[in-house]
């Protein structure tokens, strides 16, 4: 069994839109390429089967979408992709049928506004490319990650209220879609299509505020994250590279994650301890406890 459920393989560094949940990155705009691509993929492959293809940038942006998908086949990976989906049908070229593809999470949370018309214009492509990839075996989550938390702690959707009633009507057999649920939980819309809600959360910064660091996080357990310079962070949520384990090239990824930082990092959350600042700023290390 390998040690990760997963690994981060950022393939862009940029996004085509400025979300106001997701501070901008001040790394430089890059696209890995296939080669690289490949050479990454084989140094995490020992760890995990399955690649997530983002971190901060937008991945339906990458010119070789579909290359690199086709990689992943070769090479016995599976992948997942999360999009704002603004980009959807021109990308659907390069992900529909492709047998890599595991997963495609479309963040609806990226739609701000009350504009019906601007929302139709959004959601009605997203819908029909969800049901296109569902039936060649993709699932498809449709997320909401902007509920703000309620007295009952299962979260409230506020921003969301135009989106859920179209998306209510679009799937009636799924019930009242602004139901009471835990925040993280989802629901099946349709057949490998489901609608995913959790609260908004802030990014960890290292201008926030420092808690006193107890806690536990998964990142070195359960996954591990490439940006697309080639950086090795701890986990998803370091999009600037901040806690920077390592350089692939100049390291292996293996020899990367048994570094001093590495080790220091994973054996302080073992003791629920965050020995790293960034860590000590995280609000989403209050998840796990």
């Amino acid at each position: 069994m390998k040690p990760f459920q997963k690994v981060y393989l950022e393939i862009a560094s940029v996004c085509n839109l400025s979300c106001s949940f997701c501070p901008p990155t001040s790394r430089r705009a890059e696209f890995v390429g296939p080669d690289e691509f490949r050479r990454r993929l084989r140094e995490v492959k020992p760890f995990t089967s399955l690649v997530a293809l983002h971190v901060k940038g937008e991945p339906l942006l990458h010119p070789r979408l579909g290359l690199l998908l086709d990689i992943c086949a070769e090479e016995g990976m599976q992948a997942v992709l999360t999009t704002n989906g603004t980009l959807i049908a021109k990308a659907r070229p390069a992900l529909l049928g492709k047998p890599a593809l595991r997963q495609i999470n479309l963040s609806l949370h990226s739609f701000e506004g009350a504009d019906p018309d601007r929302l139709a214009a959004y959601l009605d492509p997203l819908l029909a490319f969800a049901g296109e990839a569902a039936s060649r075996g993709t699932a498809v989550s449709l997320r909401l990650w902007n509920g703000e938390a309620s007295a009952d702690g299962s979260g409230s959707w506020n921003q969301s209220r135009l989106l859920l009633a179209r998306l209510t009507e679009r799937f009636p057999e799924a019930g009242d879609l602004e139901r009471p649920l835990a925040p993280g939980s989802g629901i099946k819309l349709a057949e490998r299509v489901y609608l995913n809600r959790d609260l908004v959360f802030d990014w960890p910064s290292l201008s926030a505020p420092e808690d006193d660091g107890t806690g536990f996080c998964h990142g070195l357990r359960s996954h591990a994250a490439v940006l697309a310079d080639g950086t090795v962070v701890p986990c998803c949520l370091d999009g600037e590279g901040v806690i920077a384990l390592g350089q692939l090239g100049e390291a292996t990824f293996a020899e990367i994650l048994a570094s001093e930082r590495a080790l220091r990092l994973k054996e302080g959350f073992s003791r629920r301890r965050a020995v790293e600042e960034l860590c000590r700023k995280c609000g989403y290390r209050k998840k796990f406890g």
